[in-house]
């Protein structure tokens, strides 16, 4: 017969104000997570008590009988239905502010959205005037290119043919010679 010495206990274990490794080690107990499996094969009976760790348990809110906390309730409620309205404007892009008495959270949140709503109007705007910017240095480029292409000389047919009877004869010149230059090449090359 096996002997039962497996403590099936739901995980995480961080979750426990014990150290269940250390119990399970001190009771000669080895630990399976219950959620893990369906099988309780081999479970220990005798196994140490552990509780939650309260910061992780969670809260309840009770309603009594009386009415006391139904009011409470109500106006979180309200307040809930408030959030989802303006969390709903928020992401179609058209911030509202529902009407009535928002609560506490739904206010802030109402400032925090618009606070951002704003910051982003605002890198817009900034944005559109950088591509305004662009847009009129382009066109001080292409104005710039322009006037350039005009200071640009414009070849003369007579020191073009010049270089063509250089070039026929084989004779090398610089590509910017003046036409003085390249006419006492040419005379040099007709006394050849």
């Amino acid at each position: 017969m096996s002997k039962k010495n497996i403590w099936y206990l739901q995980g995480p274990f961080h979750q426990y104000q014990e150290d269940v490794k250390a119990l399970a080690k001190e009771h000669g107990l080895v630990i399976v997570d219950a959620n893990a499996t369906s099988s309780r094969e081999g479970e220990a009976r005798d196994v140490p008590e552990v509780t939650m760790r309260p910061e992780l348990l969670v809260s309840t809110l009770a309603v009594e009988a009386d009415g006391l906390n139904q009011d409470v309730l109500d106006l979180l409620t309200a307040e809930l239905d408030s959030i989802g309205v303006i969390v709903e404007s928020f992401s179609d892009q058209s911030l509202e502010r529902p009407a009535g008495d928002l609560g506490e959270t739904a206010s802030r949140l109402f400032e925090v959205l618009e606070a951002v709503n704003a910051g982003v109007a605002i890198l817009q705007r900034e944005r559109d005037d950088e591509v305004q910017k662009v847009a009129a240095l382009e066109q001080e480029k292409a104005e710039l290119l322009k006037q350039l292409e005009a200071l640009k000389p414009v070849p003369d047919a007579e020191v073009e043919a010049l270089k063509a009877k250089l070039d026929a004869a084989g004779v090398s010149y610089r590509a910017n010679a003046s036409l003085e230059a390249l006419q006492k090449q040419v005379a040099e090359l007709d006394k050849k």
